[in-house]
């Protein structure tokens, strides 16, 4: 492929583009609640119609779907049985190459009453939302990614443990290998195919590491609009999945896939800048801004009310444990990873906080809104941090729920982000993570079998 080929749409012609890159097939993404990619394949001509007729529809059950591919049902039955369509409407925006599938591409989608009323149970509208809030105060907000994740051996019986796949040199990680560059090394094959993927994409990847857990790797993505990241992060994850299989192994965002290794995180850096790109977390002098106090009160007063937006699952909460290299708090300083929030080095331009508690399988669309709404209320009520932590944070008392029913409850009982990011929203929300939590109550797992079984 030629060098002066942009492999991401560059908001130029949109038909010229498909055209020069002989795109024949456009996978339409439409994320749902969990994050998963629904939606529909069509040839390219459909698609090109589709942009000026408006005539794509997905059934609106689609935002219904439990993570075991159950419908949740509605609290409207005379809804959940009629399932209306909803509008789909390609944001070309997001259009890229699809890689190793040649003449396909992906475009992200966003839906729609008939009457063109945004679908205010998408995640992908729950953000814009957000950001629309910002921009009505002069505001734009700035976030950066950074996701962890395991490659494993293929899992074919869940009910055995999961294990790490073998290296280049035959063998499978036993112990940990935090930053080292030769255990890096070992899975270079699969490293290399995420890259070339990604760069097909468009996706703005930084740095790779290996974290701390066997086989766990950490990819941090460039700053930017939250939105268009949001977007990246699901197509990494597609990506990263398909070049894991491609090389025998499997890759995974579970929060917590192995009991006696660290979680998987997804950590946001998050800024704020006026119209002109002035920062507005320090002032001119170098020092916080009163801005930047009042979104950290925010964060520590709102995020334990709405922890299901970053631990989505009941797996989730075996990650957020004291000592289990997540933070189990909401206290903040600087440069200290113990802390749920931290203020990374930097100067004025770079002043920023890190909200260290969504996990790598929260939903990218929902735990940006949720920490941008935490800081927004902060800034709004103009809520005062608590003082700066010191030392070892994992010791200090925590907030933040300690299940996914404790997490729920207070979620909905949230008044105030229950306000802002809508109603439409929470039922929806409420209902699949409801349905969710039964189905994992209703199991009788190995630990059970193993101490209850001929014991009791």
């Amino acid at each position: 492929m030629p060098d002066n080929l942009n492999t991401s749409f560059p908001g130029a012609d949109t038909q010229s583009w498909l055209q020069t890159h002989a795109i024949n097939e456009v996978e339409c993404f439409v994320p749902d609640v969990n994050g998963v990619l629904r939606g529909k394949t069509l040839p390219a001509a459909k698609f090109l119609k589709s942009l000026d007729d408006r005539a794509l529809y997905l059934p609106s059950s689609a935002f219904l779907v439990a993570i075991d591919g159950r419908y949740s049902g509605s609290i409207d039955e005379g809804f959940a049985y009629s399932d209306p369509d909803m509008r789909m409407v390609p944001d070309v925006s997001s259009l890229c190459l699809a890689p190793g599938s040649a003449g396909r591409a992906y475009v992200f989608a966003d839906t729609f009453h008939m009457d063109d009323r945004p679908w205010m149970a998408s995640p992908r509208h729950v953000l814009k939302a957000v950001l629309d809030l910002y921009e009505q105060r002069g505001w734009r907000a700035v976030m950066a990614p950074e996701l962890e994740f395991y490659l494993t051996a293929p899992n074919p019986d869940p009910d055995r443990p999961i294990i790490a796949p073998t290296g280049r040199n035959g063998r499978p990680e036993s112990v940990q290998h935090p930053y080292d560059m030769q255990a890096l090394e070992e899975f270079e094959p699969v490293i290399q195919r995420i890259y070339a993927h990604s760069a097909a994409a468009g996706l703005p990847l930084e740095t790779l590491i290996h974290e701390s857990g066997t086989a766990q790797l950490e990819i941090n993505f460039l700053h930017g609009d939250p939105l268009a990241l949001a977007d990246k992060v699901l197509l990494f994850k597609r990506l990263a999945r398909q070049a894991a299989q491609a090389n025998g192994m499997h890759a995974t965002f579970m929060a917590k896939p192995i009991a006696a290794q660290a979680g998987s995180s997804m950590h946001l850096h998050m800024s704020i800048v006026d119209e002109a790109g002035e920062p507005l977390f320090a002032g001119t002098d170098g020092e916080d801004s009163a801005m930047f106090a009042q979104f950290i009160g925010g964060l520590q007063k709102y995020v334990p009310e709405i922890m299901p937006l970053f631990a989505p699952n009941v797996n989730s909460y075996r990650r957020i444990r004291p000592n289990h290299s997540a933070p189990a708090n909401i206290e903040w300083s600087h440069d200290n990873r113990s802390c749920g929030l931290r203020v990374p080095l930097g100067g004025r331009a770079a002043r920023r906080i890190e909200n260290r508690l969504p996990g790598a399988d929260a939903n990218p669309y929902l735990a940006m809104a949720g920490s941008l709404i935490a800081g927004y209320l902060g800034i709004e009520e103009k809520l005062a941090r608590s003082a700066e932590a010191s030392g070892n944070a994992y010791k200090s008392k925590s907030t933040l729920p300690k299940t996914m029913e404790e997490a729920l409850d207070r979620f909905a009982a949230c008044e105030p982000v229950r306000a802002l990011l809508g109603e439409d929203f929470f039922q929806t929300y409420l209902r699949v993570k409801s349905v969710e939590l039964d189905l994992f109550q209703s199991v009788v797992t190995a630990w059970e079998r193993d101490h209850l079984l001929l014991k009791v």
